[in-house]
Protein backbone atom coordinates (compact mmCIF):
# COMPACT_ATOMS: atom_id res chain seq x y z
CA UNK A 1 0.00 0.00 0.00
CA UNK A 2 2.62 2.59 1.47
CA UNK A 3 4.57 1.34 -2.02
CA UNK A 4 1.55 2.49 -4.47
CA UNK A 5 1.00 5.47 -2.90
CA UNK A 6 4.51 6.38 -3.10
CA UNK A 7 4.09 5.66 -6.88
CA UNK A 8 1.18 7.93 -7.22
CA UNK A 9 2.99 11.16 -5.40
CA UNK A 10 5.77 10.45 -7.91
CA UNK A 11 3.81 10.19 -10.93
CA UNK A 12 1.35 13.16 -9.78
CA UNK A 13 4.90 15.09 -8.85
CA UNK A 14 6.30 14.20 -12.55
CA UNK A 15 2.64 15.00 -14.20
CA UNK A 16 2.87 18.12 -12.62
CA UNK A 17 6.52 19.29 -13.69
CA UNK A 18 5.76 18.64 -16.98
CA UNK A 19 2.60 20.96 -17.04
CA UNK A 20 4.62 23.53 -15.40
CA UNK A 21 7.43 22.79 -17.61
CA UNK A 22 4.74 23.28 -20.42
CA UNK A 23 3.19 26.06 -19.51
CA UNK A 24 6.55 28.59 -19.39
CA UNK A 25 7.69 26.59 -23.35
CA UNK A 26 6.06 29.25 -25.68
CA UNK A 27 7.57 30.06 -29.20
CA UNK A 28 9.06 33.21 -27.84
CA UNK A 29 12.91 34.67 -28.39
CA UNK A 30 14.41 37.50 -27.91
CA UNK A 31 18.31 37.97 -29.09
CA UNK A 32 20.94 40.64 -27.74
CA UNK A 33 23.58 41.42 -30.22
CA UNK A 34 26.41 43.26 -27.45
CA UNK A 35 29.36 43.85 -29.11
CA UNK A 36 32.25 47.07 -30.03
CA UNK A 37 30.41 49.24 -32.17
CA UNK A 38 32.51 51.67 -32.76
CA UNK A 39 36.04 50.95 -31.28
CA UNK A 40 38.99 49.08 -32.32
CA UNK A 41 36.73 46.23 -32.44
CA UNK A 42 34.27 47.21 -34.43
CA UNK A 43 35.04 45.96 -37.77
CA UNK A 44 35.55 42.36 -35.84
CA UNK A 45 31.68 42.07 -34.64
CA UNK A 46 29.56 44.69 -33.84
CA UNK A 47 27.87 46.09 -36.85
CA UNK A 48 28.20 43.09 -39.35
CA UNK A 49 27.36 40.11 -36.00
CA UNK A 50 24.04 42.17 -35.70
CA UNK A 51 23.73 41.63 -39.38
CA UNK A 52 24.44 38.17 -38.85
CA UNK A 53 22.75 37.35 -36.48
CA UNK A 54 19.45 38.76 -38.50
CA UNK A 55 20.22 36.54 -41.34
CA UNK A 56 20.58 33.99 -39.18
CA UNK A 57 16.60 34.06 -37.67
CA UNK A 58 15.47 34.30 -41.42
CA UNK A 59 17.62 31.38 -42.13
CA UNK A 60 16.27 29.12 -38.95
CA UNK A 61 13.04 28.47 -40.43
CA UNK A 62 11.24 29.57 -37.66
CA UNK A 63 10.13 32.55 -38.11
CA UNK A 64 7.78 30.83 -41.11
CA UNK A 65 6.64 28.13 -38.18
CA UNK A 66 4.39 30.96 -35.98
CA UNK A 67 7.91 31.56 -33.58
CA UNK A 68 8.13 35.34 -32.91
CA UNK A 69 11.95 36.35 -32.94
CA UNK A 70 13.15 39.39 -31.94
CA UNK A 71 16.91 41.34 -32.21
CA UNK A 72 18.29 43.75 -30.61
CA UNK A 73 21.96 45.11 -30.23
CA UNK A 74 24.13 47.42 -28.09
CA UNK A 75 27.04 48.93 -27.69
CA UNK A 76 29.50 47.56 -24.87
CA UNK A 77 32.65 50.45 -25.23
CA UNK A 78 35.06 47.27 -24.46
CA UNK A 79 34.22 47.98 -20.46
CA UNK A 80 32.58 44.56 -18.40
CA UNK A 81 31.14 47.62 -16.23
CA UNK A 82 28.80 48.73 -19.28
CA UNK A 83 28.36 45.33 -20.92
CA UNK A 84 26.78 43.95 -17.52
CA UNK A 85 24.72 47.34 -17.02
CA UNK A 86 23.68 46.66 -20.44
CA UNK A 87 23.02 42.80 -19.98
CA UNK A 88 20.70 43.17 -16.77
CA UNK A 89 18.69 45.66 -18.11
CA UNK A 90 18.17 43.22 -21.52
CA UNK A 91 17.86 40.33 -19.24
CA UNK A 92 15.13 41.79 -16.29
CA UNK A 93 13.10 44.64 -18.78
CA UNK A 94 13.81 43.41 -22.24
CA UNK A 95 13.62 39.65 -21.47
CA UNK A 96 16.70 38.90 -24.00
CA UNK A 97 17.04 35.25 -23.65
CA UNK A 98 20.73 34.72 -25.38
CA UNK A 99 23.62 36.88 -25.72
CA UNK A 100 25.94 36.83 -29.13
CA UNK A 101 28.78 38.61 -30.18
CA UNK A 102 31.18 39.88 -27.46
CA UNK A 103 34.27 40.70 -28.66
CA UNK A 104 37.37 41.92 -25.53
CA UNK A 105 37.31 38.91 -23.17
CA UNK A 106 36.87 41.67 -19.90
CA UNK A 107 33.51 41.79 -21.48
CA UNK A 108 33.17 38.08 -22.04
CA UNK A 109 34.19 36.63 -19.11
CA UNK A 110 31.44 39.50 -16.99
CA UNK A 111 28.56 38.26 -19.88
CA UNK A 112 29.44 34.75 -18.31
CA UNK A 113 29.08 35.12 -14.73
CA UNK A 114 25.66 37.44 -15.33
CA UNK A 115 24.44 34.62 -17.56
CA UNK A 116 25.00 31.99 -15.23
CA UNK A 117 23.16 34.52 -12.48
CA UNK A 118 20.04 34.84 -14.53
CA UNK A 119 20.23 31.76 -16.51
CA UNK A 120 20.10 32.88 -20.21
CA UNK A 121 21.93 31.68 -22.82
CA UNK A 122 25.40 32.96 -23.76
CA UNK A 123 27.25 32.20 -27.27
CA UNK A 124 30.66 33.91 -27.28
CA UNK A 125 32.34 34.03 -30.77
CA UNK A 126 33.65 37.16 -29.95
CA UNK A 127 36.44 36.42 -26.83
CA UNK A 128 39.13 34.60 -27.32
CA UNK A 129 40.28 33.57 -23.66
CA UNK A 130 40.48 30.23 -23.38
CA UNK A 131 39.48 30.41 -19.75
CA UNK A 132 35.71 30.93 -20.69
CA UNK A 133 35.57 26.96 -21.44
CA UNK A 134 38.51 26.57 -18.63
CA UNK A 135 38.78 27.77 -14.76
CA UNK A 136 35.83 30.16 -15.57
CA UNK A 137 33.54 27.49 -17.60
CA UNK A 138 29.79 27.96 -16.61
CA UNK A 139 26.74 25.45 -17.90
CA UNK A 140 25.27 28.54 -19.79
CA UNK A 141 27.89 29.32 -22.05
CA UNK A 142 29.03 28.16 -25.65
CA UNK A 143 32.51 29.67 -27.31
CA UNK A 144 31.89 29.17 -30.80
CA UNK A 145 34.79 30.18 -33.15
CA UNK A 146 38.33 30.44 -31.42
CA UNK A 147 40.08 30.38 -28.14
CA UNK A 148 43.79 31.74 -26.98
CA UNK A 149 44.45 28.10 -26.86
CA UNK A 150 43.67 27.02 -30.68
CA UNK A 151 45.58 31.13 -31.97
CA UNK A 152 48.98 29.56 -29.64
CA UNK A 153 48.75 25.81 -31.17
CA UNK A 154 48.16 27.00 -34.70
CA UNK A 155 50.38 29.50 -35.45
CA UNK A 156 52.79 29.24 -32.36
CA UNK A 157 53.77 25.50 -32.96
CA UNK A 158 53.99 26.70 -36.92
CA UNK A 159 56.34 29.04 -36.09
CA UNK A 160 58.86 27.57 -33.95
CA UNK A 161 59.00 24.24 -36.06
CA UNK A 162 60.02 26.35 -38.90
CA UNK A 163 63.20 27.63 -37.01
CA UNK A 164 61.35 30.28 -34.68
CA UNK A 165 62.33 29.18 -31.84
CA UNK A 166 62.99 32.83 -29.57
CA UNK A 167 60.08 34.80 -29.05
CA UNK A 168 59.33 38.00 -27.76
CA UNK A 169 55.77 39.55 -26.74
CA UNK A 170 53.96 42.77 -26.88
CA UNK A 171 50.29 42.00 -25.09
CA UNK A 172 47.57 43.61 -24.40
CA UNK A 173 47.19 44.42 -20.88
CA UNK A 174 43.77 42.76 -20.13
CA UNK A 175 42.06 39.37 -19.44
CA UNK A 176 42.10 37.98 -23.71
CA UNK A 177 46.03 39.27 -24.32
CA UNK A 178 47.32 37.84 -20.85
CA UNK A 179 45.71 34.52 -21.94
CA UNK A 180 47.13 34.61 -25.47
CA UNK A 181 50.50 35.22 -23.83
CA UNK A 182 49.96 32.23 -21.42
CA UNK A 183 48.93 30.27 -24.13
CA UNK A 184 51.26 30.77 -26.99
CA UNK A 185 54.25 30.81 -24.23
CA UNK A 186 53.29 27.24 -23.16
CA UNK A 187 52.96 26.47 -27.14
CA UNK A 188 56.60 27.93 -27.80
CA UNK A 189 58.56 26.01 -24.68
CA UNK A 190 56.86 22.82 -25.41
CA UNK A 191 58.25 22.88 -29.18
CA UNK A 192 61.65 23.63 -27.25
CA UNK A 193 61.48 27.43 -27.86
CA UNK A 194 62.23 30.23 -25.44
CA UNK A 195 60.45 33.17 -24.32
CA UNK A 196 62.87 36.11 -23.87
CA UNK A 197 60.53 38.51 -22.85
CA UNK A 198 57.13 40.45 -23.06
CA UNK A 199 56.26 44.37 -22.47
CA UNK A 200 52.41 45.46 -22.03
CA UNK A 201 50.54 47.86 -23.56
CA UNK A 202 47.32 49.77 -22.42
CA UNK A 203 44.06 48.69 -24.82
CA UNK A 204 43.63 50.98 -27.97
CA UNK A 205 47.35 51.85 -28.06
CA UNK A 206 48.27 54.57 -30.82
CA UNK A 207 51.98 54.90 -30.58
CA UNK A 208 53.56 51.26 -30.35
CA UNK A 209 57.43 53.06 -30.49
CA UNK A 210 58.40 52.12 -27.04
CA UNK A 211 57.48 48.56 -27.18
CA UNK A 212 58.77 47.75 -30.71
CA UNK A 213 62.03 49.17 -29.11
CA UNK A 214 61.95 46.84 -26.54
CA UNK A 215 61.24 43.69 -28.80
CA UNK A 216 63.66 44.83 -30.87
CA UNK A 217 66.16 45.07 -28.83
CA UNK A 218 65.18 41.39 -27.31
CA UNK A 219 67.17 40.11 -30.57
CA UNK A 220 63.87 37.34 -30.39
CA UNK A 221 63.41 35.91 -33.77
CA UNK A 222 59.47 36.10 -33.23
CA UNK A 223 57.96 38.95 -32.01
CA UNK A 224 54.61 37.82 -31.14
CA UNK A 225 51.44 40.53 -30.75
CA UNK A 226 49.29 38.99 -28.07
CA UNK A 227 47.07 41.83 -29.42
CA UNK A 228 43.76 41.95 -31.79
CA UNK A 229 42.22 44.89 -34.07
CA UNK A 230 43.47 48.13 -33.93
CA UNK A 231 46.17 47.60 -31.51
CA UNK A 232 47.74 44.88 -33.76
CA UNK A 233 47.48 46.85 -37.47
CA UNK A 234 49.08 49.80 -35.64
CA UNK A 235 51.61 47.80 -34.34
CA UNK A 236 52.58 46.15 -37.72
CA UNK A 237 52.34 49.07 -39.20
CA UNK A 238 54.44 51.14 -36.90
CA UNK A 239 56.55 48.13 -37.09
CA UNK A 240 57.33 48.31 -40.66
CA UNK A 241 58.46 52.00 -40.22
CA UNK A 242 61.16 50.31 -37.70
CA UNK A 243 62.13 48.16 -40.22
CA UNK A 244 61.77 45.08 -37.61
CA UNK A 245 61.00 42.64 -40.75
CA UNK A 246 63.43 43.85 -43.02
CA UNK A 247 66.47 43.41 -40.15
CA UNK A 248 65.57 39.78 -39.56
CA UNK A 249 63.20 39.59 -36.71
CA UNK A 250 59.23 37.67 -37.94
CA UNK A 251 55.93 39.43 -36.99
CA UNK A 252 53.38 36.76 -35.24
CA UNK A 253 50.08 38.53 -35.68
CA UNK A 254 48.32 36.26 -33.23
CA UNK A 255 44.82 36.72 -33.60
CA UNK A 256 44.70 38.72 -37.01
CA UNK A 257 41.48 38.84 -38.97
CA UNK A 258 40.49 39.57 -42.91
CA UNK A 259 39.44 43.37 -41.67
CA UNK A 260 43.17 44.14 -40.27
CA UNK A 261 45.13 42.15 -43.44
CA UNK A 262 42.54 44.66 -45.98
CA UNK A 263 43.39 47.77 -43.03
CA UNK A 264 47.15 46.82 -43.95
CA UNK A 265 47.04 46.59 -47.52
CA UNK A 266 48.96 43.12 -48.55
CA UNK A 267 51.92 45.66 -49.54
CA UNK A 268 52.53 45.55 -45.61
CA UNK A 269 50.95 42.15 -44.33
CA UNK A 270 52.01 39.72 -46.80
CA UNK A 271 53.68 36.72 -45.67
CA UNK A 272 52.30 37.09 -42.27
CA UNK A 273 51.10 33.63 -40.90
CA UNK A 274 47.62 33.29 -38.36
CA UNK A 275 45.12 30.80 -37.61
CA UNK A 276 41.42 31.14 -37.69
CA UNK A 277 38.53 28.75 -38.09
CA UNK A 278 36.88 30.24 -40.79
CA UNK A 279 37.46 32.11 -44.13
CA UNK A 280 34.87 33.71 -46.88
CA UNK A 281 36.91 31.65 -49.60
CA UNK A 282 37.35 28.58 -48.32
CA UNK A 283 34.46 26.46 -50.35
CA UNK A 284 30.96 27.05 -52.20
CA UNK A 285 28.74 27.00 -48.32
CA UNK A 286 31.37 29.97 -47.02
CA UNK A 287 31.23 31.51 -50.28
CA UNK A 288 27.70 31.56 -50.84
CA UNK A 289 26.76 32.66 -47.90
CA UNK A 290 29.58 35.74 -47.23
CA UNK A 291 28.10 37.02 -50.90
CA UNK A 292 24.48 37.29 -49.04
CA UNK A 293 26.28 38.93 -46.17
CA UNK A 294 27.83 41.58 -48.60
CA UNK A 295 24.96 42.37 -49.90
CA UNK A 296 24.01 43.64 -46.69
CA UNK A 297 26.46 44.35 -45.19
CA UNK A 298 28.72 46.27 -48.01
CA UNK A 299 31.84 46.81 -45.60
CA UNK A 300 33.52 43.44 -45.75
CA UNK A 301 32.76 39.30 -46.06
CA UNK A 302 32.22 37.89 -42.35
CA UNK A 303 34.89 37.59 -40.18
CA UNK A 304 35.46 34.65 -37.76
CA UNK A 305 33.30 36.81 -35.68
CA UNK A 306 30.37 37.19 -36.95
CA UNK A 307 30.20 33.62 -38.92
CA UNK A 308 30.37 32.65 -35.27
CA UNK A 309 27.54 34.68 -34.36
CA UNK A 310 25.47 33.16 -37.18
CA UNK A 311 26.57 29.60 -36.99
CA UNK A 312 25.51 29.43 -33.05
CA UNK A 313 22.27 31.19 -33.74
CA UNK A 314 20.99 28.42 -35.93
CA UNK A 315 22.40 25.74 -33.73
CA UNK A 316 20.49 27.65 -30.80
CA UNK A 317 17.67 27.73 -32.87
CA UNK A 318 17.91 23.84 -34.11
CA UNK A 319 17.82 23.47 -30.00
CA UNK A 320 14.67 25.15 -29.28
CA UNK A 321 13.01 23.67 -31.60
CA UNK A 322 14.30 20.06 -30.30
CA UNK A 323 12.96 21.32 -27.32
CA UNK A 324 9.36 22.28 -28.72
CA UNK A 325 9.64 25.73 -27.59
CA UNK A 326 11.56 28.05 -25.56
CA UNK A 327 11.82 27.07 -22.27
CA UNK A 328 13.63 30.30 -21.26
CA UNK A 329 15.82 28.57 -19.13
CA UNK A 330 19.54 28.87 -20.37
CA UNK A 331 20.93 25.64 -18.72
CA UNK A 332 18.24 23.34 -20.56
CA UNK A 333 18.61 24.88 -23.84
CA UNK A 334 22.74 25.25 -23.45
CA UNK A 335 22.35 21.45 -22.13
CA UNK A 336 20.06 20.56 -25.67
CA UNK A 337 22.67 22.38 -27.77
CA UNK A 338 25.61 20.00 -26.38
CA UNK A 339 23.12 17.12 -27.00
CA UNK A 340 22.92 17.82 -30.46
CA UNK A 341 25.66 17.62 -33.30
CA UNK A 342 26.42 20.87 -34.87
CA UNK A 343 25.99 21.14 -38.60
CA UNK A 344 25.88 24.63 -40.47
CA UNK A 345 27.61 25.81 -43.76
CA UNK A 346 30.22 27.90 -42.40
CA UNK A 347 31.96 25.31 -39.83
CA UNK A 348 30.53 21.97 -40.81
CA UNK A 349 30.21 19.20 -38.49
CA UNK A 350 31.17 19.48 -35.21
CA UNK A 351 30.12 19.06 -31.27
CA UNK A 352 29.65 21.55 -27.89
CA UNK A 353 32.02 19.52 -25.37
CA UNK A 354 30.89 19.24 -21.69
CA UNK A 355 33.02 22.26 -20.87
CA UNK A 356 31.42 24.28 -23.58
CA UNK A 357 34.08 24.40 -25.91
CA UNK A 358 32.57 24.42 -29.87
CA UNK A 359 34.90 21.75 -31.58
CA UNK A 360 36.06 22.19 -35.64
CA UNK A 361 38.85 22.57 -37.63
CA UNK A 362 41.66 25.66 -37.52
CA UNK A 363 43.48 26.66 -40.27
CA UNK A 364 46.47 28.21 -40.59
CA UNK A 365 46.87 30.43 -43.31
CA UNK A 366 49.36 32.42 -45.24
CA UNK A 367 48.58 35.87 -46.60
CA UNK A 368 48.87 36.44 -49.91
CA UNK A 369 51.64 38.79 -51.87
CA UNK A 370 49.81 41.16 -53.94
CA UNK A 371 50.83 39.27 -57.28
CA UNK A 372 48.68 36.39 -56.22
CA UNK A 373 45.52 37.91 -55.16
CA UNK A 374 43.16 37.81 -58.18
CA UNK A 375 39.69 39.58 -57.21
CA UNK A 376 38.48 41.69 -53.99
CA UNK A 377 39.08 40.27 -50.73
CA UNK A 378 41.12 37.70 -52.52
CA UNK A 379 44.03 37.66 -49.16
CA UNK A 380 44.65 34.21 -47.88
CA UNK A 381 46.49 30.76 -48.89
CA UNK A 382 46.10 28.11 -46.94
CA UNK A 383 49.09 26.52 -45.54
CA UNK A 384 47.60 23.59 -43.13
CA UNK A 385 44.80 22.02 -42.26
CA UNK A 386 44.47 21.91 -38.00
CA UNK A 387 42.03 18.95 -37.21
CA UNK A 388 39.32 20.06 -34.91
CA UNK A 389 40.62 17.00 -32.10
CA UNK A 390 43.59 18.99 -32.22
CA UNK A 391 42.59 22.56 -32.56
CA UNK A 392 41.33 22.71 -28.92
CA UNK A 393 42.68 21.69 -25.45
CA UNK A 394 42.52 18.17 -25.07
CA UNK A 395 39.14 17.82 -22.96
CA UNK A 396 41.20 15.84 -20.41
CA UNK A 397 42.68 18.54 -19.55
CA UNK A 398 40.39 21.10 -19.27
CA UNK A 399 40.25 23.00 -16.12
CA UNK A 400 36.53 23.26 -16.40
CA UNK A 401 34.77 22.35 -13.62
CA UNK A 402 31.64 21.16 -15.90
CA UNK A 403 34.12 18.09 -16.82
CA UNK A 404 33.80 15.10 -15.15
CA UNK A 405 37.66 13.50 -14.72
CA UNK A 406 38.19 9.73 -14.93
Amino acid sequence: MKRSVAALVLTTSLVFAGSALAQTMDKVVKVGALGDQSGLYQDIGGPGSTVAAQMAIEDSGLLAKGWKIDLISADHQNKPDVAVNIGKQWIDVDKVDVFVDLAASNVGLAIANLAKEKNVVNLNSGSGSSDLTGSQCTPNTVHWSYDTYMLANGTGKALVKSGGDSWFFITADYAFGQALERDTTAAVTAGGGKVLGSVKHPLNTADFSSFLLQAQSSKAKVIGLANAGGDTTNAIKQAAEFGIVSGGQKLAGMLMFITDVHSLGLNVAQGLNFTESFYWDMNDQTRAFSKRFLERFKKNPPTMVQAGVYASLIHYFKALEALGGNPHDGRMVVAKMKELPTDDPLFGKGSIRADGRKIHPAYLFEVKKPSESKYPWDYYKLVATIPADEAFVPLEKSACPLVKKN
